[in-house]
Order: C-alpha cells, then structure tokens, then sequence
C-alpha cells in the first residue's frame, strides 16, 4: 500500500482502497547512490572560469524521490470519505528540503460512490501517466523526461492551486479532469485580475483492466488574457504485462504559439518505448525515447537499468543512459544526466553533442 501511496497520481485517485484506512498513516522513501556524468562538450561551472566534460557526485533521490508523507482519511457516513495527503521532499544526501515543505503533494478531499475530488498542490495527470509507463517510472539517468518533450514547459510533475475530480470506475474507465490556475513555472501566480496566470486545463479518460493500461491525455496550458500563448498537447500510451515481461509505448504531439520566455513556439512529437523484465529477484529494465522538434532537430536516449530487490522494501539499483543530438538539438537531461545546480546553464553548449550517466543506488521504503 505504501508504494501506491509514494506512486500517488491524481488518476490514482480514482480508487477507495488507496484510502481506506481510517487513521493518519506516515509513509516515505529514502534514495541515494552516486552517478558519474560526461558529456560531449566541456561545461563551464558556474561562477568559475574552470571548465569539465565530466563529474562525479553523491547524490539523493535518484530512482524516486526522498520524501516523507502523511495520508488520512475520515468516515462521513453515507458510503463519504473526507482525505488527505501530505508529501515532503527532502535530500537524503545532505538533508536540505526541496523548495517548499510539502512540495510532493499537498491536497484536501472528498471521495465516494460518485468519484473523488480533491484540491491543493497535485501531481499532474499526464506526467502521473506517462510515469507510470515509463520503465524507470522518471527516475534515475533513465528517465523518460530527459528527452521526452524535454523542452516544453508542460514537462513538469506538479501544479499548484489545482483541483481535480476522478469518475468512478466503470469496468475498468474512468476519466480525470483538472484544473490549475498555477502550473508552477513562474511566479506572482493567482494575481489580481488574473493577467499573467498559467492556466492548465487537463483530460484524461483512462481503461485498466487486468495486465492492460490504456489512455489518452489532452492538456492545454496558457497564459491568462494572451490568447497566442498557450501550449496543446495530445499524449496516447499503453502498457501490457505479459508476466515475465512488461511492455509500454507512448507518443506525444505538442504545440506551442507565441513562446515569450517559458512557452515554446515549436512542433514537437516525442516517442517512448519500454520494456521490464523480472525474475526473482531481479528486474531489468529498457527504454528508448525520441524528440523531434520542427526546426530543431532531434534527440535520443538509449537507456538500461537493472534492480535487485534485497525485500519488498529495499532494493539496489543501477542505470545507464546516454542522449545522442542531432542537427543542432540541445537536449540535456539536465535533471539527472547532469546535476544542474553544479553546471550553469548547460544547454547553450551542447548543441550536436551527446550527455552520458551511470548511477549506483540504493532505495528504502516505509
């Protein structure tokens, strides 16, 4: 259970049994390991005159995020359940917070027969889904978010001042809608009048059925009173778990109009293939991902991971990955790939080039 509640997406919601408890619950994970990164071109460190193609590091939160998280929920009566999730990042390297306290997630509800609805800080439907069919579930080197749509700004994992509802399901169907005045990627959110807002609208009907996951999400985020600025995205994927192997494929269609600084003004269409493959206590992992953007030539990551589960609680992890660019492209996989508070602004170097990582970890949940 405490791996749902750690895997929480907003489409997650969609079932009781997450919350069927009715006390307050504590849960977490601590992640760490160490990486090595190279790449292509030399980088220069920020606030130096010193330059490096590669780095060594010890680092947090590298197959999932450390946070610790509190979940309640509370009988109504009449079949109602009022719920609540409280989820705080941390670096388990040095021990710093990341950013705002409860960072994760943080949402107030209430669920029932005739679905969920909730309110707070989510975690975005799309990126909830496309984690869920990504191998490395967007964490290690590996990460699908490397390359996949790297560049658009609707590639983010949360947005504030949100709401949502989840259906119930029906045979398997249910579908998310959202909403959020705040997606997140700049400041002075929620001002007076509204000019300036990201507005983030999502869909996403989704069928589950056995080893089948299947679904569709559209999302349209733009600035309030621009009408030129604003992003549409279209994402199909679908995952099937034969037993011995788990399969996964998605693509992504976006557009942009009138990027100003964070919204871009490109035509890109993105790919992700995925493959997992356990036998005892073994998982070994692959993926392949493509970004081709008009105008901007094209990006690729060949990824491989392998787990061993010490318990159902504690695993070893390692991963590889490496980002090829063509014609100009500048995909960095800054996330991980390299370590972005140690490189400045990294992307205006790599252009053609390639970005390697090799990361060795280990996770713990409670």
């Amino acid at each position: 259970m405490q791996k749902k509640l750690i895997a929480i997406a907003v489409a997650a919601l969609a079932s009781g049994a997450v919350f069927a408890q009715s006390q307050v619950t504590v849960y977490g994970t601590v992640d760490v390991g160490v990486a090595h990164r190279s790449s292509g071109k030399t980088y220069h460190i920020d606030g130096t005159s010193s330059s490096v193609k590669s780095t060594n590091a010890v680092n947090a939160s590298q197959a999932a995020p450390s946070i610790i998280g509190f979940t309640g929920v509370e009988d109504l009566g009449n079949g109602n359940k009022a719920l609540f999730v409280l989820e705080a990042g941390f670096r388990a390297d040095d021990g710093d917070t990341m950013g705002p306290f409860f960072n994760e997630q943080a949402f107030l509800g209430l669920t029932g027969g005739w679905g969920t609805a909730i309110a707070g800080r989510l975690q975005a439907p799309r990126w909830g889904f496309l984690t869920a069919l990504d191998p490395f579930a967007d964490g290690t080197v590996g990460r699908y978010s490397n390359v996949y749509n790297d560049q658009t700004s609707t590639n983010v994992g949360r947005v504030n001042n949100a709401v949502a509802y989840v259906s119930p399901s029906f045979g398997g169907f249910n579908v998310t809608a959202a909403y959020a005045t705040n997606a997140g990627l700049i400041t002075e959110q929620e001002a007076i009048g509204n000019d300036g807002d990201l507005v983030t609208y999502t869909l996403f009907p989704r069928y589950t059925n056995g080893p089948l996951d299947v679904g569709l999400v559209y999302q349209d985020v733009r600035m309030k009173r621009a009408t030129e600025n604003k992003q549409r995205q279209w994402t199909l994927g679908a995952a099937y778990d034969f037993g011995a192997v788990k399969l996964s494929a998605a693509y992504d269609d976006f557009r942009g109009k009138e990027a100003l600084e964070l919204l871009n003004d490109k035509k890109v269409r993105s790919w992700m293939l995925g493959l997992s493959a356990p036998f005892g206590k073994n998982v070994v992992k692959f993926s392949y991902n493509e970004n081709k953007a008009k105008d901007a030539g094209k990006a690729r990551q060949f990824a491989l991971g392998y787990d061993y589960n010490l318990s159902k609680r504690t695993n070893f992890y390692a991963a590889y990955a490496q980002i090829s660019n063509k014609k100009g492209q500048r995909f960095t996989g800054v996330s991980d790939v390299y370590n972005d508070a140690t490189f400045a602004d990294p992307q205006t170097d790599l252009g053609g080039s390639y970005r390697r990582g090799f990361q060795l970890g280990i996770k713990h949940t409670f």
